[in-house]
């Protein structure tokens, strides 16, 4: 399986990125070390994990504490030992919102394009849906980003990165 992983560290200076290589972890302790280590001293660290196209994991640590995970798919945790590491320790769904923040419109009112179900009823998102909430992204649109038919992992990541305000840095890394 491939990945791309894409750090986003934000301290006094604003927001800065790095790839970071996790061959060899042995847990998401481990990986949550990793993500420290690009910047010791940032106030938020990002992880962005995409795989095959498939699957998307965020890890964040605030003041290099307080490790928080969300996995797009809990599959990825049986495809991978990658996803076993990071998301295999994830039981149950998602946490973090309310269902009914958002009425999901009722079948048949025509307009399928803007009908997105809140969750892809072929995945099984896991961890902590809210961990972007205070940056502008509730765990209901992230939901809606993971979701939604078409994305990738890739695109999710880079409309994240949009509302963070650290996309240049990340498609940077991608080489784009």
């Amino acid at each position: 399986m491939s990945y791309f992983a894409a750090a986003v560290v934000r301290d006094g200076g604003g927001w800065t990125a790095a790839e970071v290589n996790l061959r060899g972890a042995t847990d998401v302790d481990e990986v949550a070390d990793r993500l420290r280590d690009v910047e010791p001293d940032a106030d938020l660290s990002l992880l962005f994990v995409e795989a095959d196209d498939a699957y998307l994991v965020i890890l964040r640590l605030d003041e290099g504490e307080d490790l928080r995970v969300f996995g797009s798919d809990s599959a990825y945790a049986e495809e991978s030992r990658l996803g076993a590491l990071l998301v295999g320790d994830l039981k149950g769904s998602v946490t973090g919102f309310d269902e009914t923040e958002e009425p999901r419109p009722s079948a048949g009112t025509g307009d399928d394009d803007s009908e997105q179900p809140a969750v892809d009823p072929e995945a099984d998102p896991v961890g902590d849906a809210d961990l972007l909430a205070d940056l502008g992204i509730p765990a209901q649109r992230l939901l809606r980003l993971c979701a939604h038919e078409g994305m990738l992992p890739a695109d999710v990541t880079a409309e994240v990165c949009q509302v963070l305000g650290c996309a240049d840095e990340v498609e940077e890394l991608r080489g784009v």
